[in-house]
């Protein structure tokens, strides 16, 4: 059963980690990714993402679900952040488990390319010069990387 959190606070990567692995003696891999926020050469003030509560929660212990399902994961944990990001901050944190290495970075890779153009979350920028973007859509490049997935 995956740990899965949308929140508006901050998170310790390696806290994380640390609670799903504590006690577990058969996970050989742990694989985390961390997505941050990047100032955009200075540009970016900070990212704004909101989300449907429920839903998202909902879609992403879906997407977990079908993780398990494909690879023999011992563990997941997701938490996506909503809410003003400054440049620097944590955004979204994957941990997955395995007894082996290949299982626990390939479900990490399907689960943040999921997140990444398929998750119910919605980020527009603001800029340094105070303007607010519209709503920003997945890029060409990540839905050609999630494509891969459905094979």
């Amino acid at each position: 059963m995956a740990t899965i959190r949308v929140q508006l606070a901050d998170f310790d990567a390696a806290a994380e980690a640390e609670a799903l692995t504590r006690g577990r003696a058969d996970i050989g891999a742990v694989v985390s990714f961390v997505g941050l926020c990047r100032d955009e050469g200075g540009k970016l003030a900070a990212l704004e993402i909101e989300h449907y509560a429920g839903m998202a929660e909902a879609e992403i212990a879906r997407v977990a679900a079908e993780a398990e399902a494909r690879w023999p994961l011992a563990g997941v944990t997701i938490v996506h952040r909503y809410g003003t990001i400054a440049p620097g901050g944590r955004i979204v944190l994957v941990v997955t488990a395995s007894t082996h290495r290949g299982a626990a970075f390939a479900a990490a890779e399907f689960l943040m390319d999921y997140l990444k153009t398929r998750a119910p979350f919605w980020k527009r920028a603001r800029r340094a010069n105070g303007a607010l973007e519209d709503w920003v859509e997945a890029k060409s490049s990540d839905s050609d990387a999630a494509e891969r997935w459905r094979a």
